[in-house]
């Protein structure tokens, strides 16, 4: 029989039945009838061809193990039986369910963002081709003169250019910014990517001398002009300039970096449309874009990596930076270019969070592992409760394998259940979890829709689990003892080994939630050192303005002197307490270094005499609150005459030591000329620069008028006592006074700090949320456990209770037996921490990974609350009636 037909069988099994009946009812009539024919009468011909057949019965069952796929039906029975089984219990079911979906939805959330993040590949065709262009040296970032030396040597038509950047698209006032990014003209054709309106870029739309056009995802199209098809040859003004539209990227696509969703793409050349200053397309030093190719179907990495490095070397010797040392300029000329694998593009977030999002899922997988202990206790007391079925069960002939099966399937159909609340649970969460990634000003956009390897995880997730919590409870119940089971008494008969399995597992659960505890206590107390550091400057208060004049089309002189009238007139606004202005500042993304002399000192490298660099305006470092802690601050007059510098203790004592930095001399080392000398007039205290987290760097400020740092754009600091956010009217008034086409953009220094503070906050948020959870359920797990064994213990209770023992006596015996099961979860807790959070070390600020302090208070907390959890039992146990527990024996 054919296993289609086999397969039917199993929906039709009335039919079957009857189609079995029919045809045993033919053989035993073709039987009697050769036994008639043989001079037998008909009765007694009926009657030897059943004794000739057989067992009607059994010959039915066999004849239907042939004509069904027999381990099938047995399945669906099984299934059908266990839903019988849990929709009779609810109250079991719906707290399995609710902890394992829980714990599976939890892992689901963190996987799909490392899927959305590391895991997925850009949404284009054939994007396992793809690969990236980097140095010798690892780094990804290059040049314009390097991508058109690259883009103009002969073989190179599939490799193409992106850097990503924003866009302002208002005229004046405060700005409106969109993401975007300056593309190659090859790009769209490289990626294979189609228009849903107008065309795409293409290579003659990125030379030379361009005009100013675009291209725009559908997503901008929608929101800006009502759709794809009204958008194409509309203007948009991007930095001021106004660029047309040519076309509509097709859905889905969002641009190389993972991430961002790119709205605009600009061709490369049109940068010199809305650059403040001449030939920016040839400086040798702006590294902004990322280099990217399509390599042959037939070709592997090392065809490119070959041809790469044969063209290598004149690209290099072409693109040498002016302004780089001998030494640098050399060590450029050797470099080679090679590629990688960039089937999943590019993204800061990647890099920023990868670690971060490992060590999330192997927390979120231990608390999937304490829930599993907590749902197997729970099926371990079932199946106690079970005994007297089961035992019946065995004695007409069910094998122990067969009961295996029962209770496996019960645990796997649990398990899938919690699954799909799993997947429901983690539609939220992952959603939810994006948040932590993103800022007011800086949003992340992340691919989340449902794939096949987030599917698969949920079901591989699921059924581990169902085989995790649910193999040794079935194993347990199916060595039941059938004739102690079965005997009056036998409801009470529970073996001791299986009581001790349950309080291993409890145990295993208080070792793993201290290792949970631990390791949220140490990234929370790194958290919150991070936030209450003395950073070297007062972040409440202050309101950070942005403002550029590159609109306006003022000439440099009027531009400097309009900045300075700007300064003068916020110094004046009411509520304004101190205001100064800056090239950068601190923990912005945005840096300056530059090697220095100074006479006595020699470097031991390049690096060694490095510094970090801000040019500031006189006021700032109190409106940033840096104290000064030697000299003066900048003056008015500062900047026109003799060359100035005020430098951070760090600075100081590096390049001074033991001796006062005050009145000595400070050059800018460059290989074209050294700057001027700059005279240290004051020293001021320590500020972090590029992050919280960093060591002190050696730092020195420049007047703001020393310099050309007065450019198109500027940023100027106000310190108020009220709230920050009320000044920006009266700003927004100033700047339109001066020029309706002056742009501003506002934040607070508070958020500023505060969104350096991303990835240590997101660890400790959802560290302690999964701890708690963890520690949640431990405690449930610790109370049923106890529980359980004050029930087992009722009758030897009530004895000692009838034999004069003290209520109180009880009560610390059923204590004293919890705290040794949470001692020695405990004491493996604390072993297994100590071995464990070495791995959080790149994570932690201030703490050490085995801070004996985080262990004490976690192991007290575990202790605390295994104690809370024991409470009620024992009451219960010391309050029991002697006379009543007796009778019931």
């Amino acid at each position: 029989m054919s296993w289609s037909r086999r397969l039917r069988n199993l929906f039709r099994p009335e039919g079957l039945s009857h189609d079995i009946d029919r045809e045993m009812a033919f053989h035993l009539s073709e039987k009697a009838d050769e036994l008639e024919a043989r001079g037998m009468s008909r009765p007694d011909a009926e009657r030897e061809a059943r004794k000739r057949f057989g067992h009607r019965g059994t010959m039915r069952e066999n004849t239907r193990e042939v004509d069904v796929l027999g381990w099938l039906e047995s399945l669906v029975a099984d299934a059908r039986y266990a839903f019988r089984a849990l929709r009779a219990n609810p109250g079991f079911t719906t707290v399995a369910v609710l902890s394992l979906g829980l714990g599976i939805g939890a892992n689901t959330a963190i996987f799909s963002l490392v899927n959305a993040v590391i895991l997925r590949a850009l949404p284009i065709e054939r994007s396992e081709e793809l690969v990236r262009v980097v140095n010798t040296g690892g780094n990804g970032d290059f040049t314009n003169p390097i991508w058109e030396g690259l883009r103009d040597t002969p073989g190179m038509e599939s490799y193409f250019a992106y850097g990503s950047t924003g866009f302002n698209l208002a005229t004046g006032g405060e700005v409106r910014n969109a993401s975007g990014a300056w593309v190659s003209g090859s790009m769209f054709p490289a990626l294979r990517v189609r228009p849903v309106a107008g065309r795409l870029l293409e290579p003659s739309d990125d030379r030379r001398g361009c005009s100013g056009v675009a291209v725009v995802s559908e997503g901008f199209a929608a929101r800006e002009f009502g759709g794809a098809a009204n958008a194409v040859g509309q203007k948009v003004t991007l930095q001021g300039k106004p660029f047309e539209l040519i076309g509509v990227v097709e859905p889905g696509f969002f641009g190389m970096e993972v991430g961002e969703q790119t709205a605009i793409y600009a061709p490369i050349c049109s940068i010199q449309l809305v650059a403040s200053e001449p030939n920016v397309l040839d400086r040798r030093s702006r590294w902004f874009l990322s280099v990217y190719g399509r390599r042959h179907p037939e070709n592997g990495l090392e065809a490119e990596q070959a041809l790469l490095k044969r063209v290598s070397p004149p690209i290099f010797a072409a693109t040498i930076p002016p302004n780089w040392s001998p030494a640098d300029q050399k060590e450029y000329e050797t470099m080679l270019l090679t590629v990688q694998d960039a089937a999943g593009g590019f993204s800061g977030l990647r890099s920023t969070y990868k670690d971060a999002l490992f060590v999330l899922l192997v927390v979120v997988a231990t608390v999937l592992v304490i829930g599993c202990a907590n749902v197997a206790n729970l099926l371990l007391a079932r199946a106690a409760a079970r005994q007297h079925e089961l035992a019946v069960r065995l004695a007409i002939g069910a094998g122990r394998w067969r009961l295996v099966r029962q209770m496996l399937t019960e645990s796997l159909m649990l398990a899938f259940a919690g699954g799909i609340a799993g997947l429901l649970f983690a539609r939220w969460a992952s959603a939810l979890l994006v948040r932590f990634f993103s800022t007011r000003r800086d949003a992340v956009f992340l691919d989340l829709t449902l794939d096949g390897r987030v599917l698969l995880f949920s079901i591989a997730a699921a059924f581990l689990t169902g085989l995790l919590f649910g193999l040794i409870p079935a194993w347990r119940a199916s060595r039941v003892d059938p004739q102690s089971a079965m005997k009056a008494q036998g409801r009470g008969v529970t073996r001791g080994s299986r009581f001790a399995l349950g309080r291993a597992l409890v145990a295993g659960q208080v070792a793993l939630s201290l290792v949970l505890i631990v390791a949220a206590g140490l990234l929370m107390g790194s958290f919150r050192k991070l936030v209450t550091m003395d950073p070297g400057f007062r972040r409440e208060g202050v309101l950070l303005v942005s403002m550029n004049l590159a609109n306006t089309g003022w000439p440099e002189p009027q531009r400097r002197a309009t900045h300075r009238q700007i300064l003068d007139r916020l110094r004046d606004m009411p509520g304004v307490k101190q205001a100064g202005a800056s090239y950068t500042t601190p923990l912005s993304n945005s840096s300056w270094n530059d090697r220095i002399a100074v006479p006595g000192y020699a470097p031991s490298s390049g690096r060694d005499s490095t510094v970090m660099f801000n040019a500031v305006s006189e006021g700032w470092f109190a409106t940033m609150g840096t104290d000064l802690v030697a000299g003066r601050d900048f003056g008015p007059a500062d900047g026109t005459g003799a060359q100035v510098v005020v430098v951070n203790e760090t600075l100081a004592k590096k390049f001074f030591p033991g001796e006062s930095p005050l009145g000595r001399i400070v050059t800018v080392v460059t290989s074209d000329k050294p700057g001027p000398p700059m005279e240290v007039i004051g020293v001021v205290r320590d500020a972090k620069y590029q992050a919280l987290r960093e060591e002190n760097q050696p730092t020195a400020y420049v007047p703001i008028d020393q310099g050309e740092w007065w450019g198109t754009w500027i940023e100027y600091q106000l310190r108020s006592d009220a709230t920050p956010a009320a000044l920006i009217p009266l700003v927004k008034s100033i700047a339109a006074d001066m020029s309706p086409a002056i742009t501003l953009e506002f934040n607070t220094f508070e958020e500023q700090v505060s969104a350096s503070l991303r990835r240590p906050r997101l660890l400790a948020t959802l560290s302690g949320f999964f701890a708690a959870l963890a520690l949640t359920l431990a405690v449930i797990g610790l109370y049923g456990t106890v529980a359980y064994g004050v029930a087992r213990r009722r009758s030897e209770i009530g004895v000692r209770l009838a034999l004069g023992a003290a209520r109180g006596r009880v009560l610390r015996m059923v204590l004293a037996d919890a705290g040794r099961l949470a001692l020695v979860g405990i004491v493996a807790g604390v072993a297994t921490a100590l071995g464990t959070t070495r791995l959080l070390t790149s994570f932690l600020y201030g703490l050490t990974a085995t801070d004996i302090r985080t262990l004490a208070l976690s192991a007290v907390l575990l202790a605390g609350a295994a104690i809370a959890a024991s409470l009620l039992p024992a009451w219960r146990a010391a309050s029991l009636d002697p006379t009543e527990t007796l009778r019931e024996e």
